[in-house]
């Protein structure tokens, strides 16, 4: 069997596999932004499962993978993208048997504090937002405002709770009620979470899930983090000889452009801004 010039060639070229001098390495995944099932183009960024899980799978994918480090800076969002997320890296973590960081920027918050708990370790700097250990429901009420344009809303409904919370109607106390039921559910379910994750490291008791936020130190004392530390000192300090390699989440198409519904764009970019503005960012 004859052999060409260009078979010689590319056997000379060492495989992926084949290489010894590659240096280990410390994946760092960056958890910036709201966390919605939606993308919106105008927002401030959003996290989501479908967002983050390229980034999630090329982060624990390196063959010399020695930790991965969540870079977090949230306020929070929905619970239950929260919560898949939260999984996910646990799942990915236990497949390849590495531990995780988290480093919580500006605010590691609600559903941001959530995703810490994924991690082994949680790390912060000394002037971070943590915990908001807790539940909430926002929105806006219109009754009158479509009377007053002369404009006549039409609802018909099959099942009598169909329109719970309707922003157009009054709203009704056993509506109310039925949300308070739902928000203590999901408080409940977040603080089985912290508790499982954070184990005896807890130490404020039952004041910890009040929805308060701490700043880094406090956090130490009550046991929500397990030190005050950047991202790079620490991991340089733990990992001084491998290269740390960052795996951003990519943006829809629409979203990199900056294009979508102006009016529903509008909305979201202002639901954002409200998240972040209640902690001051």
């Amino acid at each position: 069997m004859k052999t060409t010039t260009a078979q010689r060639l590319t056997s000379r070229i060492p495989k992926i596999g084949d290489r010894t001098d590659r240096k280990d390495v410390v994946a760092v995944v960056k958890l910036h932004g709201v966390i919605n099932p939606q993308a919106s183009p105008l927002a401030r960024g959003v996290i989501s499962l479908g967002a983050v899980e390229s980034a999630l799978t090329r982060a624990f994918d390196h063959d010399k993978l020695k930790a991965v480090a969540l870079q977090i800076n949230s306020p929070g969002g929905a619970p239950t993208q929260s919560g898949l997320i939260a999984e996910r890296i646990r799942q990915l973590a236990d497949e390849k048997k590495v531990p995780v960081i988290a480093f919580a920027e500006d605010v590691a918050a609600s559903g941001g504090y959530w995703l810490a708990c994924a991690a082994d370790e949680i790390y912060a700097h000394r002037t971070s937002l943590v915990g908001s250990i807790g539940v909430i429901t926002g929105g806006f009420g219109f009754t009158g405002l479509l009377e007053r344009f002369g404009i006549e809303r039409r609802l018909h409904t099959a099942g009598r709770n169909k329109s719970r919370l309707d922003p157009f109607s009054p709203e009704k106390p056993e509506d109310v009620e039925w949300l308070g039921k739902l928000h203590n559910q999901l408080h409940e379910i977040f603080v089985d979470w912290v508790r499982e994750r954070r184990g005896d490291r807890l130490t404020g008791g039952d004041d910890l899930f009040t929805g308060d936020v701490w700043l880094g130190a406090k956090a130490i004392e009550l046991g929500l983090i397990d030190g005050l530390g950047n991202l790079r000192d620490v991991l340089r300090t733990r990992y001084p000889d491998a290269e740390i390699v960052f795996a951003e989440p990519k943006k829809p198409f629409l979203a990199r452009l900056g294009i979508g519904a102006p009016a529903a764009a509008l909305l979201d970019a202002v639901e954002t801004r409200v998240a972040w503005s209640r902690f001051g960012l």
